[in-house]
């Protein structure tokens, strides 16, 4: 049996937070406004517009956000690492000759320079979606996995019927994942490969006494 795996990006597969910190640290010096990106970096998952929110009256958030995503190629993708097991997650699902997409809350355009800059070998990324809302690119898909940091991946997981893998590298413990109803809870990215191998073969298996 072959699977398909989606993973989220930010804080699952990339590690965006010093980029991310500077652009908005930019932004706030452009628009002459106070955020602070170190609480922006400590809740990093909702839509940039969510976010912005928290900083600026509704009306002058369209334009925030232009200049943000203006900004991101020049100074945030540079500054992106791999989070630690990242590379080996998707070359573990490849070997096995399943398909990976990446769905994420960034937009599509940011999402695959990011991807690209990183050499993760991915079929393809879904952006701008948050939650619930990622369970169509996830079903649309295939995927049999979602893994992601945030609680809201274990909503898009369950909206997209794939098994909820978490990690818990981003805003959330490995305790809260679990309370809001992972499937499977790992510290970081290091043990999916192992994780991965013991499942495939455990589900190999139910599928040979089904038939």
């Amino acid at each position: 049996m072959v699977y398909s795996v989606g993973f989220d990006l930010d804080l699952t597969l990339a590690d965006t937070r010093a980029g991310i910190a500077a652009v908005y640290d930019e932004v706030a010096h452009r628009l002459g406004v106070p955020i602070d990106s170190a609480a922006v970096i400590d809740r990093l998952g909702p839509p940039l517009e969510q976010e912005l929110a928290h900083w600026l009256p509704p009306e002058e958030i369209p334009a925030a956000a232009d200049l943000y995503r203006s900004l991101y190629p020049g100074l945030a993708v540079a500054m992106t690492t791999l989070m630690a097991g990242a590379a080996e997650a998707v070359a573990e699902v490849r070997r096995h000759g399943g398909r990976v997409i990446v769905v994420t809350g960034k937009n599509v355009h940011d999402a695959r320079r990011t991807v690209e800059a990183l050499d993760l070998d991915v079929d393809e990324v879904a952006g701008s979606v948050f939650g619930a809302a990622k369970g169509i690119a996830i079903s649309a898909f295939g995927a049999a996995v979602y893994v992601g940091d945030h609680v809201a991946d274990i909503e898009a997981a369950r909206a997209g019927r794939a098994l909820s893998v978490t990690v818990a590298t981003g805003p959330y413990t490995a305790e809260a994942l679990r309370d809001h109803g992972a499937d499977v809870v790992l510290p970081d990215l290091t043990g999916f490969a192992g994780w991965y191998e013991a499942w495939r073969i455990s589900e190999i298996g139910t599928v040979s006494t089904v038939m």
